[in-house]
């Protein structure tokens, strides 16, 4: 398959620079498919979309990392720093550097000079989409070529989090960042086992392997991404050996056919994208309290979890997903009650009703909960009318304040901080000047997110937390529905080299330690 794509490109004009290699190397290359139509950036500070962030995991190392297979924050260990100490106040981390790590290409090695780079970038908003995540950082210092002092502003319980793999924390070659400016996404240099090489729009990104990976050199001699984006021609690829790897449905039925299939392994993993009903307030007459507790008392969150299925999906209780630090379920959901929704709508002046727009996705993960949304609503009197979309325009429109109710699935580091800041702090609404994921501009919990944010307490921190999502409940800006498992399948040729229990970037990893029998 990969010589007969060599020769199509070839014939069609465009180089395939690793096509020697290719040819060469007695090791195989793995194919995966997400299901992406494109991939947008592999520029680590702005690859916000799931399919982004697979890729950028294999080209990038960050300070620390998550253990292959864990998205446990207490697995977190030694990646670019070997060790690392903080100070009394826990204000001042010291990080000490691997001796040799080379950036792939003709890059040269890692030093201090390239990690402060790397985090001043991130938290630079103008070129970072994470520069909230580290605002805490007062200054990052090389106090010698090998170690990186940062001062925060103040103590953070969950700083090592930010400096690894994930999110902003990947470390990237400063002098290729400074040569190729904002084109760093079509050119990304890393440390990581595999090494980009190339991105024909709509079709595949290519990887090679990066033979001077510090932790050995890959058995695999790259990957290639394939754009698949229909998931029946995934699963006909997969079926006929085309792919290795492809992800699958996030449904109970589709899980329980796949498993069925023989040389198939179905992987399904933490973290789980929380999905929520964003309430945009800025249009009417959503910045009506009754108007929007009628929506979240007209949707049925058992009836959306019977169809997802027990095996994929865990019910959310609160607007901090199920199973982070400092989730509160005491606020409880929102009772399902037809008939006081319409007495609400009728008290808010809307005795017929009202008609709200959303613009959906049309993945197989969104489509279908929303079609299941708009049929709840109507019996409430509420008419949902969905624009339905390809992927990659719903996430640009989501931002724009066009649609009524954003239902929107996202994993973040598992704890209340990361979660409520993106989400619910009016410094994170969208088309502001700091703006992350605020899609229904939630400004009432604001006092104590920013104060628990602060607070070196982790007793006071749980009791700020749990205000934040009180308040957050009671001015129901959002509607908390269900935390999705990941879902993958892969042939029984593959061996990942260690155990998937979880995948912070959503995705199984590709390590230089992963293989495929019979090759």
């Amino acid at each position: 398959m990969l010589f007969t794509l060599i020769v199509a490109l070839a014939t069609a004009g465009l180089s395939f620079p690793v096509a020697t290699q290719a040819q060469s190397d007695p090791r195989p290359v793995i194919r995966v498919s997400s299901g992406a139509e494109d991939n947008v950036t592999l520029d680590p500070d702005r690859a916000t979309s799931t399919n982004d962030v697979g890729v950028v995991a294999e080209i990038f190392n960050g300070l620390v990392r998550f253990a292959p297979g864990s998205a446990d924050p207490k697995s977190l260990e030694a990646d670019l720093a070997e060790s690392w100490e903080t100070s009394k106040d826990n204000k001042v981390w010291t990080f000490h550097l691997r001796h040799g790590v080379k950036f792939q290409g003709d890059w040269g090695e890692l030093t201090a000079a390239d990690v402060v780079y790397s985090l001043q970038r991130a938290a630079d908003s103008k070129r970072s989409s994470f520069a909230a995540n580290f605002a805490v950082i007062d200054k990052v210092e090389a106090t010698d070529p090998y170690t990186v002092r940062v001062t925060l502003k103040y103590p953070n319980a969950t700083f090592l989090g930010r400096v690894s793999n994930y999110h902003g924390g990947n470390i990237l070659s400063m002098k290729a960042a400074e040569k190729y400016g904002n084109q760093f996404g079509n050119h990304p240099v890393g440390t990581g086992p595999f090494a980009f090489s190339q991105h024909v729009t709509q079709q595949y990104v290519q990887l090679v392997a990066n033979d001077q990976y510090f932790r050995g050199k890959p058995k695999l001699a790259g990957i290639t991404y394939r754009m698949i984006p229909s998931d029946s021609d995934r699963e006909l690829a997969f079926d006929s050996g085309e792919l290795d790897i492809i992800a699958g449905k996030r449904e109970q039925r589709w899980v329980e056919r796949a498993r069925k299939r023989s040389g198939t392994n179905v992987d399904i993993f933490r973290p789980g994208e929380f999905r929520t009903l964003y309430i945009n307030r800025t249009i009417k007459p959503l910045d009506n309290v009754k108007v929007r507790q009628a929506l979240a008392e007209s949707i049925n969150v058992d009836e959306i979890m019977h169809y997802v299925g027990t095996d994929v999906a865990t019910k959310g209780c609160s607007a901090v997903p199920p199973g982070y630090l400092g989730e509160d379920c005491s606020s409880g959901g929102y009772p399902y009650n037809v008939a006081d929704a319409r007495k609400l709508l009728t008290e808010a002046g809307f005795p017929n009703g009202i008609t709200i727009k959303s613009i959906v996705s049309n993945i197989s993960e969104q489509e279908p909960i929303m079609e299941i949304v708009q049929s709840q609503l109507a019996k409430a009197g509420i008419k949902l009318t969905m624009e339905v979309v390809d992927h990659s325009t719903y996430q640009a429109q989501s931002r724009k304040d066009l649609s009524a109710l954003v239902f929107y699935g996202a994993a973040r580091f598992p704890n209340a901080d990361a979660w409520l800041s993106e989400f619910y702090d009016s410094a994170a609404a969208v088309n502001s000047p700091t703006a992350m994921s605020n899609f229904s501009h939630c400004s009432m919990a604001d006092a104590d997110i920013r104060a628990a944010r602060v607070e070196p307490d982790p007793n006071k921190q749980l009791v700020l937390w749990k205000s934040a999502q009180q308040k957050i409940h009671d001015d129901v800006c959002s509607v908390p529905l269900f935390g999705l498992l990941q879902v993958w399948v892969h042939s029984n040729k593959v061996v990942y080299g260690y155990s998937l229990l979880g995948s912070l970037n959503l995705a199984p990893p590709i390590t230089e330690k992963t293989s495929l029998t019979g090759h």
